[in-house]
């Protein structure tokens, strides 16, 4: 269980202590740090398959299981497949949509896939990080074993203490959420008996789910475990992470393209970047605080932001689609329009996603347009042919990356991209697309 540094000696592993200087750790029961730097110990954190994917709020919970095995310790991911059919209260302001036991099958399979793809494509993967359904103990329970032999364990005012029910009493909970925190605890037990797993981790609106797990693992075997919970993600300015004007950013590649992926990490500010690159990649103490340093001593350059996206893309994806998305931006913003016409449809797609589009008769184009009549009156890309006069003269106008400086210059089929499209561009960072209609 040990780190060696260039002299050979043997660095003190501490798990906590690295999730406390990367601004993760959130709480922990009291003996568990002892714990961790004596012995190999098993921990696991729990994943509700309430979607058929995971997203980057998931993924802090991920690089957590990946650091605990950096230590030599045990980690076992759990896909809620029983869990998922009943929806944690925690942080919920409303009852969840129950889903359907087929839709939670599906979404557990795509979940498992998924996180076993991400967990072992990591550079502590010394052994397959194991995988666990808990609908494979609670689908044997009955509901007179469930009420006897557990939740005789649990006293209403020992479950209604707990946060996640509380917040919930002013508006209303179902005695099925009111519940969770019983099949979570019995999860907990369950692996403890089974697994000798002694610690849940998880985010730190789980607290009182794993605080009642370790209660019935003390009350029904006498013996103790232990819970660490880590902060949730938060952004700077207070909006929430993970959230992009098209919604969540998913760790599927279908729901969002390893394009739009990078684009997420690529686009965050200074201060975030300087806190994310320390929750989502494994890059060391040292390594980090030299490149922050060089980062704010030249913001424009986004040092931070260029290797939080390249670190997270290779490991949520691959190498070869962080690449891709770095050869796609440069092309954007650098390179050719013989460059652009070349990429791939679906990356193009991602690309020049949320860009305004318009549309132009294939016949006009044939026949030719001045630049300002399509400017204004085929595309509204400008509000008056006296604007597009002057963005024209100011050298602010691109068509397909080329500058336009005549007023009287005419647009026709020529101009179309791959028979297509023109691209225009005004100012550095204004796209737009213009398509031919036939």
């Amino acid at each position: 269980m040990g780190n060696l540094n260039l002299k050979g000696n043997i660095l003190v592993n501490d798990f906590i202590q690295e999730l406390k200087w990367r601004g993760q750790f959130n709480n922990a029961t009291p003996e568990i740090e002892n714990l961790l730097n004596q012995e190999k110990i098993t921990g696991y954190i729990g994943f509700d398959p309430t979607s058929d994917s995971l997203h980057v709020g998931s993924l802090a919970q991920i690089i957590t299981l990946i650091r605990f095995q950096k230590y030599g310790h045990k980690p076992i991911a759990l896909v809620g497949g029983a869990t998922g059919m009943i929806g944690d209260p925690s942080g919920k302001k409303a009852e969840r949509k129950l889903l359907s036991e087929e839709e939670i099958r599906y979404n557990a399979e795509k979940i498992k896939t998924q996180l076993n793809t991400i967990l072992n494509n990591n550079p502590f993967a010394s052994e397959p990080i194991e995988m666990v359904n808990n609908i494979d103990w609670i689908k044997n329970l009955t509901v007179i074993d469930f009420l006897r032999d557990i939740g005789k364990r649990f006293t209403v005012n020992y479950m209604l203490a707990k946060d996640s029910v509380k917040s919930r009493l002013e508006t209303e909970i179902s005695f099925t959420e009111f519940t969770y925190q019983i099949l979570q605890a019995y999860d907990f037990y369950w692996l403890f008996t089974h697994k000798n797993c002694k610690l849940q981790m998880g985010g730190s609106d789980q607290w009182g789910n794993i605080t009642s797990g370790i209660e019935l693992i003390r009350k029904m075997t006498g013996e103790e475990a232990h819970g660490i919970t880590t902060n949730l993600i938060t952004k700077a300015d207070g909006t929430k992470f993970g959230k992009t004007e098209s919604g969540n950013v998913w760790l599927d590649r279908n729901k969002t393209s390893p394009y739009k992926f990078y684009q997420f990490w690529i686009n965050t500010s200074d201060e975030d970047a300087k806190n994310f690159i320390k929750i989502f990649t494994f890059l060391e103490k040292e390594e980090i605080d030299e490149l922050i340093e060089k980062h704010f001593q030249a913001p424009h350059e986004r040092l931070l932001q260029k290797r939080l996206a390249k670190e997270v893309t290779t490991l949520v994806h691959s190498k070869q689609d962080y690449e891709d998305a770095v050869k796609a931006s440069d092309i954007l913003f650098n390179g050719s329009i013989e460059e652009l016409a070349q990429l791939p449809d679906d990356l193009f797609k991602d690309i020049m996603e949320g860009v305004p589009v318009s549309h132009i008769p294939y016949s006009t184009l044939e026949s030719g347009v001045e630049v300002v009549d399509f400017l204004t009156t085929y595309t509204n890309i400008l509000p008056s042919k006296s604007e597009a006069r002057k963005m024209i003269q100011s050298n602010a106008i691109s068509i397909n990356k080329q500058k336009i400086s005549d007023t009287k210059q005419l647009i026709t089929s020529n101009h179309l991209i791959n028979n297509k499209y023109i691209l225009v561009q005004k100012g550095k960072k204004n796209y737009y697309l213009c398509y031919a209609e036939k």
